[in-house]
């Protein structure tokens, strides 16, 4: 959240000369003149939140209700964010104002040139914030998350990059302080490379899966491999997948209703077939003897989930649960969210969404660049984005822009043709 913008001290320059007072224009004046950067549609949803905010209040005053106290706090971050654009815009207003009236002594004038540069420059943060706080929030927004990594057409040149790109998002975690764990890490066998089958990190931080959800697609590495004599580049890709993760138990507030048929996020344990059976690969006498690996299948859907990373059984089984319920509740938000798609698509003229197929990004070797194929943005030093530092945050920050603005376009267009 940016910090309070900073008002022009005007009532102290009307208090030196009164008559300033009658040249500052109306309050809807004001704001008609230097309303720039949200549309009208944005800005009428807005006010209409922050009147129901204003009403609320003015109820919960005469008597407490929980279920208004809620809304309201759900409705606080747009009824901020108005204010401190309408604040913005006022002030940018009224010193305009001060400069368009040829009666402004010189002092005055060049007061009022400093704050308008000042405010002038502070109104794109308030615009971009009065933008985001009118998006609803992402159901999962608040969890922590499951990051899969798996490679796909390339051959070894996608397991070698899908491996890179898992050390990538552990260095981006850890300079960010999300804790992240490791819960299944498979790698191609008889290899002396790092060459990686599939991996699932868990990034256990509250709220990483709405920062890690930019990173959702198909991800393309363009490069010479160290096995290529004639110096050709290849092109290989690597399937990046951000998941829910939920906590056990449902949460302590039942947000996460496992018990429910009707949950996104219940799971019929007579649906899912489960297997015992050997760990593969490395690992000792312990995993080779035991029946300690695990496959989950969801027979409705066909997903399965193997899980032999562990020693223990029982700990594989939980890992698995895991993994099924989060692929199931984001396999069940996406198909409502393709609903609502083809409900835009006539309106939009096109497809609002991006999803775990689509090409995302594109990392050059030879160039060092990093191209983010949504927002459009490229970075020229690959090594920072592979370092998971400034590089891969300057591509991530424009992802998130990105979401904004499409999001903007679809309540602006829903609010012109009265689709709410």
């Amino acid at each position: 959240m940016f910090g309070a913008i900073a008002v022009p001290s005007r009532c102290l320059r009307c208090l030196r000369n009164p008559s300033l007072l009658l040249r500052i224009p109306s309050r809807q004046n004001r704001l008609q003149s230097s309303a720039t950067g949200l549309s009208n549609a944005l800005l009428n949803r807005a006010r209409s939140v922050a009147k129901e905010h204003d009403s609320l209040s003015q109820r919960l005053l005469e008597n407490f209700d929980p279920k208004i106290a809620k809304r309201m706090g759900e409705l606080a971050p747009i009824t901020r964010a108005l204010k401190e654009w309408e604040i913005a815009n006022e002030s940018i207003a009224e010193l305009e104002s001060l400069l368009n009236d040829p009666e402004t002594d010189s002092e005055l004038r060049s007061l009022a040139i400093e704050d308008l540069d000042q405010t002038k420059s502070k109104l794109p943060a308030a615009s971009e914030e009065l933008k985001k706080s009118l998006i609803p929030k992402h159901p999962f927004a608040p969890l922590p998350c499951l990051l899969e990594i798996r490679p796909g057409a390339g051959g070894d040149e996608a397991g070698l990059f899908a491996y890179e790109l898992l050390k990538m998002y552990i260095s981006f975690c850890s300079r960010h302080g999300l804790r992240t764990i490791i819960i299944k890490k498979d790698m191609e066998d008889g290899t002396a490379d790092d060459r990686l089958t599939e991996a699932v990190m868990e990034v256990e931080t509250p709220g990483s899966y709405d920062i890690l959800r930019t990173e959702i697609g198909v991800h393309r590495v363009q490069r010479v491999p160290t096995t290529e004599t004639k110096g050709r580049t290849h092109t290989s890709a690597v399937s990046v997948m951000i998941l829910p993760s939920f906590p056990e138990t449902g949460g302590e507030d039942g947000s996460f209703n496992f018990e429910d048929p009707n949950s996104d996020y219940y799971v019929d344990p007579q649906e899912v077939r489960s297997e015992k059976m050997r760990a593969s690969g490395a690992g000792g006498q312990h995993v080779n003897k035991t029946e300690s690996a695990i496959r989950l299948t969801h027979i409705p859907t066909g997903i399965a989930i193997s899980m032999q990373d562990s020693r223990s059984q029982h700990a594989n089984r939980k890992k698995a649960w895991q993994v099924l319920r989060a692929k199931l509740a984001e396999k069940r938000r996406e198909a409502r969210e393709e609903e609502m798609v083809k409900l835009r698509r006539g309106a939009m003229g096109g497809v609002a969404k991006m999803g775990r197929g689509d090409k995302v990004r594109t990392y050059n070797f030879s160039q060092s660049r990093c191209t983010d194929h949504r927002s459009g943005s490229t970075v020229h030093d690959l090594t920072s984005v592979l370092d998971g530092g400034f590089g891969l945050e300057t591509i991530m920050d424009s992802v998130r822009k990105w979401l904004v603005d499409r999001e903007v376009e679809v309540m602006i267009t829903e609010e012109q043709t009265g689709k709410n």
